[in-house]
Order: structure tokens, then sequence, then C-alpha cells
């Protein structure tokens, strides 16, 4: 029997902007998966909920500030890659305040939820795509 993986947690956002488009980042050059299109998000660190987690980044990574009673948990994605499982829990927001801007030098690209299957994704994002597209 082969030992388990290690558990790797990140917290993902499906932002959602007044037209019900969601927000899509683009994994940049140099990073794993370079160049596939996720949920923003990242790992959540020591001693941090999801939820914190997920306001940092969008944070970092957007320029955005979220307040944590706009979070709504929806799902969570499971998915075993070869080195470790992601365990991905995901949030919906429609408020925050700030203009949403790739401070990482990612492509973003806000897409409707019955579009979103056409996005090159990880495989532990493609799972939430149906969902969303249902949801919302």
């Amino acid at each position: 029997m082969s030992a388990p993986l290690p558990l790797v947690l990140v917290a993902a956002l499906a932002l959602v902007d007044s037209d019900s488009r969601v927000l899509l980042t683009q994994r940049p050059k140099g990073k794993s998966m370079a160049g596939l299109w996720e949920f923003p998000g990242g790992k959540v660190e020591p001693g941090e909920l999801p939820e914190g987690a997920v306001i940092r980044e969008a944070h970092e990574e957007l320029g955005i500030d979220i307040a944590a009673s706009c979070l709504a948990p929806v799902t969570f994605a499971s998915h075993s890659y070869e080195t470790f499982h992601l365990l991905m829990p995901l949030f919906v927001c429609r408020v925050w305040r700030g203009t949403v801007t790739g401070r990482e030098g990612q492509a973003l690209a806000w897409v409707q939820p019955r579009d979103m299957a056409g996005y090159a994704m990880p495989p532990a994002d493609k799972p939430l795509v149906a969902l969303l597209r249902d949801l919302l």
C-alpha cells in the first residue's frame, strides 16, 4: 500500500458581477499548470480560516476588499494530483470594494457560467463549473 498523499487546503472564490458573470484568472507563466484558467484564491496558511485566505488572496491578487459576511460557501472540490490531494472550498461573492485588477500580471476574464466549460481549467476546478452554471 502506498503512503497517503499530503493534504493541501486551498480556498477559491467565484466572484460574480452584476451581469452574473464569474471571474476566471489565468495561471501565469512559471507556475504549475500555467495557462489554465481557474477561480482566484490560494493556499490556506497555518492558523488561517478558508474565508480569511479568500479575503487575503482577493486583496493580493485582485486588489479588492471583501467582507467575510459577503462570502457564501457553496461547494468544494476534492481531487488527487500526483504528489498531493487538494481540498478546495468554493465561496461565492457578489459584493466587494475596489476595481478588479490582475495585480500579479495574470489575465482576467469575466465569463457567463454557461461559457466556462470552454476554458481549459485544472482538473480540480472543472467539477465546480457545472454547479455554478446551475446555481447562477
